[in-house]
């Protein structure tokens, strides 16, 4: 359950992150690499895929740990600070794909928050697909500020 207040959500022990699902395209991609200059061809070279026989361009591990925290920030707010964050990657995702982060928390301490992620990919009818598995963060929510 998450009780809210004028501050925002207050989550409590158990309570869902509302899940956030975005489909990650070449555009997507190839802007994400600019902004954080990582250029390799892993990314975007269609011969370099084919040698390697890969079908499409594979999204960048960066990107994962940016939804994650995305996704906890659009639930809990700018008084959200994200202390810590780890994940682990369990299948390659590609140019096109569609992924989803669902989350739980599974502590409260005060202002200290701290939850359980993962991000599947969804592809149509096939069964979801783990993408990262663990994942996870601690939060701590900054008073909100006077005015």
């Amino acid at each position: 359950m998450t009780e809210h207040t004028a501050a925002g959500p207050t989550p409590a022990v158990g309570a869902e992150v509302p899940v956030l699902e975005r489909t990650i395209g070449l555009r997507d991609m190839i802007a994400y690499a600019g902004a954080t200059w990582d250029w390799h061809r892993l990314h975007y070279d269609p011969e370099y895929l084919e040698a390697r026989r890969l079908p499409a361009p594979v999204v960048d591990g960066q990107v994962f740990g940016a939804l994650l925290v995305e996704q906890l920030q659009d639930w809990l707010g700018p008084r959200a600070v994200v202390r810590r964050l780890h994940f682990r990657f369990k299948n390659l995702v590609f140019a096109g794909d569609t992924v989803r982060c669902t989350g739980r928390v599974t502590a409260v301490d005060g202002d200290a928050i701290t939850v359980e992620q993962r991000i599947v990919i969804v592809d149509g009818d096939e069964p979801e697909r783990a993408a990262v598995e663990p994942a996870g963060a601690e939060v701590a929510l900054r008073a909100p500020e006077e005015r």
